[in-house]
């Protein structure tokens, strides 16, 4: 699933796939904003992400479905 992470003052975002699900992804979202100070998130590749939850603009979680490539009948 494709998460985009939104950033305060910044022109740019933060977008990476992810194997986690939704559900997971708004669980490690609302426990930041909560006040565990970061959000923590890891791609499919291995990279991670923390972002400090005081800057976070937005977070946008696309849907699990995966995107079909080609043509279909």
């Amino acid at each position: 699933m494709e998460i985009r992470i939104g950033i305060q003052n910044s022109p740019r975002e933060i977008s990476f796939e992810t194997s986690q699900s939704a559900a997971d992804v708004e669980k490690l979202v609302a426990s930041a904003i909560s006040g565990e100070g970061y959000l923590k998130l890891g791609d499919d590749k291995g990279n991670l992400y923390l972002v400090p939850s005081a800057t976070l603009a937005y977070v946008e979680v696309g849907s699990e479905e995966s995107r079909r490539v080609g043509f279909f009948a």
